[in-house]
């Protein structure tokens, strides 16, 4: 099909019937939206998430259960085929309950992730339910046969050649112009069928892999907002909606935590320069943000991001002074215990580093006390956690005179524990010391974004 879409609806978009149907309308509102790709309903990826923990009591797991199972009756209700539909999601509840007992003995990233793929596996079911319930022909496609990944189970690499080949396999040749496919975000299975996650907020990033593999038009995700926001508009009440972003732009947003995009969407839009639309599926008649390769203006100061639950480590050693190797050293330590660095900063006699703790399904940082036990071999070692990071995104800042004095300006009355910029012309990072950072961001977005 020509100008194909793929539309992705997060957990607030399905979270109930009457937000299910205000998707459904938009759906059936695009004649090139044919491959439709969702997320759990909202809250019950946290539920799994916490009987996968291991730290349940079975009367916590039976209260969590029977949360689960009012979430989707409420669901239910509303459709036909009720018995059929509750045998379902009474076989999925099943398997849950098993395998959060087995965690209660001793879990691990590939029983979390296990567990919570029950959660778009269950919604994704209902959703198709709900078209036939509106009298609109849909299928229910589980993506784990053509969604590829390594087997890094709580944060899953795809692997790009086998999906587009399994895409075109078995994908493909079910779209057509009177069929919608509904399928799961988020989740995956690696070359032996066993089921791996992408990370939290990973169904953006599915749909946009699968839009690569197909050659589709556009990708269009729809959530509770519309669009993307010069910030967090719960966070900040005169935040803004931006009406197009550049690729960088966006990336850098979702890099730094902004939630409306999974930092890995934009990858695969990249590399076909495939347009991106984020719209609230409660409001589409609001419009939202079109995020492209160029956009007719790129102003200094775009927007504000705000990441938490920072990991900083501080290594320091009087040998760094003059010394050759010492970085690689520090860095092959990290790569040996797979730990992926964000930011770094130096100084003649420490370097300081800091840790993302939200980009694990589990959404726990697990910093080895191994791999600081072999950093400690070498240096003196520090660590700090929870601390939240502002990004200023923007354009061009070193370019321009008086851009980064503004910014220092504005952040000039809160504790900064470390500073990062210069590797990038579309942002400036700070790491507050912990706290509310609440007044922090309105201060910048009155300082930096505001007329």
């Amino acid at each position: 099909m020509e100008n194909l879409d793929i539309a992705k609806f997060g957990g607030t978009s399905v979270g109930n019937f009457d937000a299910m149907t205000s998707s459904y309308k938009v759906v059936v509102g695009n004649k090139n939206s044919r491959i439709v790709v969702i997320s759990a309903c909202s809250g019950v990826t946290n539920l799994l998430v916490e009987l996968a923990s291991g730290k349940c009591s079975d009367s916590k797991i039976n209260e969590i259960i029977e949360k689960l199972r009012d979430i989707h009756e409420q669901i239910i209700i509303h459709l036909e085929n009720q018995h059929e539909l509750r045998n379902y999601i009474e076989g999925h509840l099943k398997e849950i309950k098993e395998q959060t007992l087995l965690a209660n003995k001793g879990t691990n990233d590939q029983l979390t992730d296990s567990i919570v793929s029950h959660g778009e596996l269950m919604s994704s079911y209902l959703f198709v339910a709900l078209f036939k319930h509106y009298g609109t022909d849909a299928q229910w496609f589980d993506v784990r046969s053509v969604m590829r990944t390594d087997s890094k189970f709580s944060c899953a690499k795809p692997i790009c050649e086998e999906i587009k080949v399994l895409a075109h396999d078995k994908l493909l040749p079910l779209i057509n112009d009177k069929t919608i496919i509904i399928t799961q975000g988020f989740i995956g299975s690696n070359t032996l069928g066993e089921t791996t996650t992408l990370g939290r907020g990973g169904s953006d990033y599915t749909a946009a892999l699968l839009g690569e593999a197909l050659g589709v038009a556009t990708i269009s995700i729809w959530t509770d907002v519309a669009g993307v926001f010069t910030t967090d508009p719960r966070v900040v009440k005169t935040a803004k909606p931006i009406p197009e972003l550049t690729y960088i732009e966006a990336a850098e947003m979702a890099n730094f935590g902004a939630k409306v995009l999974h930092p890995s969407t934009m990858i695969p839009a990249v590399r076909q320069e495939i347009p991106i639309f984020v719209g609230s599926s409660k409001e589409p008649e609001k419009g939202g943000t079109w995020v492209r390769p160029v956009t007719k203006s790129e102003p200094n100061f775009r927007a504000l991001a705000l990441r938490k639950n920072q990991t900083l480590i501080v290594l320091s050693s009087p040998v760094m002074v003059g010394a050759t190797g010492f970085l690689a050293n520090v860095f092959s330590v990290f790569a040996k215990y797979n730990h992926s660095i964000d930011l770094v900063s130096t100084s003649e006699i420490s370097i300081a580093v800091t840790i993302d703790a939200g980009t694990t399904t589990s959404g726990k940082a697990e910093i080895s006390e191994n791999m600081l036990n072999e950093l400690r071999q070498f240096c003196h070692v520090k660590v700090e956690t929870g601390l939240p990071l502002i990004a200023i995104i923007g354009n061009r800042m070193s370019e321009n005179s008086g851009v980064i004095t503004k910014a220092f300006d504005a952040i000039n009355k809160f504790s900064v524990r470390m500073i990062c910029y210069g590797a990038s012309r579309h942002n400036l990072c700070f790491l507050l010391k912990d706290g509310d950072t609440t007044e922090a961001l309105n201060e910048l977005h009155k300082q930096l974004l505001e007329d």
